[in-house]
């Protein structure tokens, strides 16, 4: 056997350092573009995939294809794409196969396609989630990765592309300390590819972003448009059409970008009346279209105001999760939240403790449903750490520029039951600031704690926000219900409050007494005793229960839990309506 070809192979082998090559390239916010409703082609469907617990085709990178092209076998080849089997694009791997269901780390994805250019000058792939880390391969070159397991990220692939293509990705959904989220969590870890797979053709310049809001305080008479162009011809006019407002606006891009404020008068989008107006931009042979709402979200510390008037936010957390799919919910599921939270009297949905699907928000738009937007800074992740920091401004910059201009997006959050430490303070205040800096017209909140030593609502992040979220699980994992009223006396907020958990769980069917935990008759006694009160509190303006429906959880293993938290007020199929859920409609219907 040839020595030269022996001492790469042993290379391979006993190489620890083989990842360094891959950690440039990182796609990240800047490199976004705001699709919306522009025509792509669709890379879904059976992708050739396995399971890669050694990471070889990193290690031995198998994405070269060197057998292909090699007259003679010199060395044993441990792989054949083309022959490996099947998995559905988008997906969890975890509800492909019962063998893959614990599953965590390296995973290899590949397809090929074919490319034929229609005129344009670039192209762009577009991945609508892949968790929690993707390395991208396309004809045999490494194109870039991303990490984040809830937010899209986009590789321009213009000059990789050929007539006949090899795509390779490897997922990789390992927890990791120092990971945002980080390893411990109170969720099952899907992996893989489980949002669409897309290419967009596009002209040499185009327009990469716009960003179109009500002007606060400008008595809802006034938008603001801003635009980014990108490529070589980024100093020109753009065309704003709004029809049904007969708003035809030229806007002058200087060196890519335009700022500017716009007589208009839009009728206001709300949970009640959810208008959308058709949006046209034009740049050159460019064109992007848009359905969006206006409306304006404010705050003070006597409420929250939703178009000057003030409002109780009727909520219920939700996961991104379903029995079949996991994590790759479908449209139909989508809706179907939104449908139960809505006869339930809700106007507003917690979506815990990620970012949800885009298209999440564009269907909450249309039905009408208010959204708090959350990234996963969960728990007790590396606040000290430079680069979780780095990862986690990256996400919430992701998450922004995703849904910004999405009307049912009222709240942006920076994280949930995190510790009152000095190096948290730093890094979420410093993410409060990077959220308003990317969006000034919507309050950012987080979801804190009690301060139970105390009993009273005390955070140092309080000063930061714009809404304090609080979780709270008096009569459940705190029994002195009596404490919670004493919180409550003892506290002064001077900002609104809104109470983003409580709850207790309860298997469908579990009967007992209030006192049975986990029955029920139980949760019902805690969700009244929790309404009864919460609704006596001046300074709370809105409340959203954990969770809308039961969903899997490895950490929780009881006879009643059996690997699900079992709060929901819905069984976990949604088939079932706890007695808790009522007790929440009639709480709401009375708001």
């Amino acid at each position: 056997m040839d020595s030269k070809k022996v001492g790469n192979f042993t290379a391979n082998i006993h190489d620890e350092d083989y990842e360094i090559p891959y950690l440039s390239g990182m796609a990240c916010a800047s490199g976004m573009i705001n699709d919306a409703l522009r025509e792509k082609e669709s890379l879904n469907g059976y992708w050739n995939f396995q399971i890669d617990q050694y990471d070889t085709c990193i290690r031995s990178k198998w994405y070269e294809e060197k057998y292909i092209s090699e007259k003679r076998m010199y060395l044993p080849v441990d792989f054949d794409f083309d022959r490996w089997n099947t998995i559905k694009v988008p997906s969890c791997w975890n509800t492909q196969d019962e063998r893959f269901y614990y599953y965590e780390g390296p995973a290899v994805y590949t397809r090929t396609f074919h490319y034929k250019n229609m005129g344009e000058k670039r192209v762009f792939i577009k991945f609508g989630a892949v968790n929690y880390e993707a390395k991208v391969f396309l004809n045999k070159k490494y194109v870039g990765m991303h990490r984040g397991g809830s937010t899209p990220f986009y590789f321009e692939i213009t000059d990789y592309l050929e007539e006949n293509n090899r795509l390779v990705v490897v997922a990789d959904n390992t927890r990791k300390k120092e990971a945002v989220p980080a390893r411990n969590t109170d969720w099952f870890n899907y992996g893989g590819i489980y949002r669409d797979v897309e290419l967009i053709r596009l002209p040499e310049t185009f327009i990469k972003d716009f960003y179109i809001s009500l002007v606060p305080n400008s008595n809802f008479k006034k938008i603001r448009v801003m635009l980014e162009i990108d490529g070589p011809q980024n100093n020109g006019t753009a065309r704003l059409e709004i029809p049904k407002l007969n708003l035809i606006k030229e806007i002058e891009c200087v060196n890519g970008k335009a700022d500017v404020e716009i007589n208009a008068q839009p009728e206001l989008w709300s949970p009640e009346k959810p208008r959308l107006y058709e949006v046209k931009i034009s740049y050159l042979s460019d064109e992007i279209q848009d359905r969006i709402g206006f409306r304006e979200i404010r705050t003070d510390k006597t409420g929250i105001y939703l178009n000057g008037k003030k409002i109780f936010l009727k909520g219920v957390c939700a996961h991104e999760e379903s029995v079949i799919n996991g994590k790759a919910v479908t449209d139909e599921e989508i809706i179907e939240n939104f449908k139960l939270a809505k006869e339930m009297n809700c106007n507003f949905m917690r979506l815990a403790h990620y970012p949800h699907t885009e298209r999440a928000a564009r269907i909450a738009d249309k039905i009408g449903i208010m959204l708090w937007e959350e990234i996963p800074v969960y728990w007790a992740i590396e606040f000290s750490n430079p680069e979780t920091y780095r990862n986690a401004e990256n996400q919430l910059t992701e998450l922004i520029t995703r849904d910004r201009n999405r009307a049912s997006v009222i709240i942006w959050s920076v994280g949930n039951e995190n510790p009152d430490t000095d190096e948290r303070l730093q890094f979420m205040s410093s993410l409060a600031q990077k959220a308003k800096e990317l969006d000034p017209t919507r309050p950012v909140s987080a979801a804190c704690l009690v301060d139970h030593s105390k009993l009273m609502i005390k955070d140092r992040l309080v000063d930061y926000l714009d809404i304090i979220g609080i979780n709270e699980y008096y009569g459940w994992y705190a029994p002195d219900f009596n404490e919670l009223i004493q919180v409550f006396n003892n506290s002064n907020p001077q900002k609104p409050v809104v109470i983003t958990e409580f709850g207790a769980d309860a298997l469908k069917g579990a009967r007992g007494t209030v006192n049975d935990l986990g029955t029920e008759d139980c949760q019902l006694h805690i969700f009244k005793l929790q309404t009864e009160t919460l609704g006596k509190i001046p300074y709370i303006h809105g409340t959203s229960p954990w969770i809308l429906f039961d969903f899997r959880c490895p950490r929780r293993t009881s006879a009643l839990q059996l690997e699900y938290n079992r709060k929901g007020l819905l069984s976990e199929d949604k088939s079932y309506k706890k007695p808790a859920y009522f007790v929440m409609k009639e709480f709401y219907a009375s708001r």
